[in-house]
């Protein structure tokens, strides 16, 4: 039985907002905004670091048919190395936002930092994408959608082996930008000490 709960009080339409890549070397940050129909059961969805790929992919395709609106958006390592990652994450989810075709009348957003969209009152949620189903719903958005892409730019540089890390950093990623340098898909001001910190 699914147990996170369908939304913060009453208010009606409600968006869920989280981001994918936050923590990565390379690629971008995503983040997905999510509007689930009121009183939505979704079979086995939670936190998407807590799901197989294939949980993943699945439920992508579920949520996509069961949201009264969704949407994701993307911001590119370079506007990262430009911003910070803080503030590229909450760009993202602002994006997401302004994508969606049915503006919430209150926002949840994953984490303890934000800024005002709009005049929409919002709440944080530490970890909530394992406490709310709108929250959940767009961290696995967020994370298949950022995962395309970075299967898609790993046939540009395979030695990364961003099909498997997809931009994290791993061992065999740091060893790689050690041995093969930097690529313009990976955020300069992660990655450049990476390699003298290796040794």
């Amino acid at each position: 039985m699914n147990k996170l709960k369908k939304s913060f009080g009453n208010i009606f339409p409600q968006a869920g907002c989280d981001e994918a890549g936050r923590g990565c070397l390379a690629g971008p940050v995503v983040a997905a905004a999510v509007i689930l129909k009121k009183n939505i059961t979704i079979e086995n969805l939670n936190d998407s670091k807590k799901l197989t790929l294939k949980e993943r992919n699945q439920l992508r395709d579920v949520i996509m048919d069961n949201a009264l609106a969704w949407a994701v958006a993307f911001i590119d390592n370079h506007q990262i190395d430009k911003m910070n990652i803080l503030n590229a994450s909450i760009l993202a989810m602002h994006h997401a936002m302004e994508k969606l075709n049915i503006q919430p009348a209150f926002v949840l957003v994953d984490g303890n930092r934000f800024k005002p969209y709009k005049d929409i009152p919002y709440e944080c949620i530490v970890k909530g994408d394992g406490k709310y189903l709108n929250i959940a719903a767009a961290s696995v958005l967020a994370k298949t959608a950022r995962d395309d892409f970075m299967l898609k730019i790993h046939n540009e540089f395979p030695h990364y082996n961003w099909h498997k890390n997809k931009g994290y950093p791993t061992m065999e990623h740091k060893l790689a930008i050690h041995k093969y340098g930097l690529t313009e898909y990976h955020r300069k001001t992660f990655s450049s000490s990476i390699q003298m910190k290796l040794f």
